[in-house]
């Protein structure tokens, strides 16, 4: 199993560890609504085999922090929210563009063209950015 393979409850395993901390099987199993602990132990076996989690001296399942950076790639940690950083760009350059709109009723000069290349712009960043959010949307 590879980084591009780990999705599904898999990914909702590994994402509960990094969020939360080490954890017990039990724990996971509870938290993530597996039906037996049996199923949790399995997607723990395949994180445990690729190197993207191990048990720590207590038992308990850690989330290896080399993985994280690989899985994580793009996004910034906010406290326990995980956010795409094309985030803040999309956010900025969401209220540059409806702030320039507004002026730009004053002066009708370059109207269309600040119209076009704004609205370009946010286009592609709102896409990008919830194209990075649904890699990891494990709902």
């Amino acid at each position: 199993m590879s980084k591009k393979e780990l999705s599904g409850n898999t990914l909702r395993v590994y994402m509960f560890l990094v969020k939360n901390g080490p954890s017990e099987l039990r724990e996971v199993q509870r938290a993530l609504g597996f039906s037996t602990a049996s199923l949790a132990s399995y997607h723990l076996s395949k994180l445990s085999e690729i190197g993207y989690v191990f048990q720590d001296n207590y038992g308990k399942y850690v989330a290896n922090t080399d993985a994280a950076k690989e899985i994580l790639e793009g996004y910034s940690r906010i406290g326990t929210l995980l956010v795409p950083q094309l985030f803040f760009f999309s956010v900025l350059l969401s209220i540059l563009v409806g702030y320039l709109s507004f002026q730009s009723v004053r002066s009708t000069l370059y109207v269309p063209f600040l119209i076009a290349t704004s609205l370009a712009a946010v286009a592609v960043l709102w896409y990008e950015t919830f194209r990075v959010w649904r890699k990891l949307s494990v709902t």
